[in-house]
């Protein structure tokens, strides 16, 4: 597998960058505008595409009014999905697509497609939605994805500080993934929000480019995940076998405890 280096931006500015390890893939996070983006890359690039647009139902403005606790602050991004050209731009830089919210826009996605994922929530009686859809290229059949993500769930993996209000979890990224790219494989991501999918892509050994447009969202996402990344690199296989070998006792009892995402 390749290994290139982990970049965790690239802008005008030096990139900042630390040590991953060995296992993880590459990750390019992009401050800017994914329709600009998209134009300097050649026809199939990219292996898959995994995108969470807007979907235009307002929710940036609302989202105080319905959580009941963690507030964020009112934007517009969600006012309407994506142009049609950007799906357009979408399809023809990767040759696969898995687009969340699908079902919201579907007529600006005129390819029909038997792989449809839905994404049981198990939320109970919350006043979010039981799940999500999202419309795929692949010929496969429909699949449904279990991850509870409400109330408790949300705050283990999140703690109460959610960076964007429609965050999703690194679990579901880990899920598709493990069942749509392999390691090496080279992904986009066109609105990365909370970055949760760069933290399951550095797992999974992807190679992922990654835009968000939202300054405050871009910075916040790019500290969560060298957080989160780093603080799990002391348990990474590779260096509890280096740390075992340089310590007296040798059953390596100071290293059983993982950190779970």
């Amino acid at each position: 597998m390749d290994t290139a280096p982990f970049t965790l931006e690239i802008t005008q500015d030096a990139p900042a960058a630390f040590h991953a390890p060995p296992c993880s893939g590459s990750l390019d996070l992009r401050l800017g505008d994914c329709m600009e983006g998209m134009k300097t890359f050649p026809d199939g690039h990219f292996d898959l595409a995994v995108v969470d647009p807007p979907y235009g139902i307002k929710i940036g403005e609302r989202i105080n009014s319905i959580t009941g606790g963690v507030k964020h602050t009112p934007k517009t991004w969600d006012d309407e999905p994506p142009p049609v050209e950007y799906f357009a731009e979408l399809r023809r830089v990767s040759k696969h697509q898995i687009v969340w919210g699908a079902n919201h826009f579907i007529e600006r996605l005129p390819i029909n497609s038997a792989c449809w994922i839905v994404w049981d929530k198990n939320n109970g009686d919350s006043l979010f939605a039981d799940g999500e859809l999202a419309w795929a290229s692949f010929s496969t059949p429909a699949r449904i994805v279990k991850c509870h993500w409400c109330g408790s769930a949300a705050i283990h993996e999140t703690g109460r500080n959610k960076i964007h209000p429609t965050q999703k979890p690194v679990k579901l990224y880990d899920w598709l993934f493990s069942k749509y790219a392999k390691p090496g494989h080279r992904v986009l991501d066109t609105h990365m929000g909370s970055g949760s999918i760069a933290i399951a892509a550095h797992y999974a050994g992807i190679h992922l480019t990654a835009y968000e447009i939202d300054a405050d969202y871009f910075h916040a996402a790019k500290a969560r995940i060298a957080r989160e990344t780093s603080q799990a690199e002391l348990f990474s296989p590779q260096n509890k076998e280096d740390q075992e070998r340089k310590s007296p006792a040798s059953d390596g009892s100071n290293f059983n405890n993982q950190n779970e995402l």
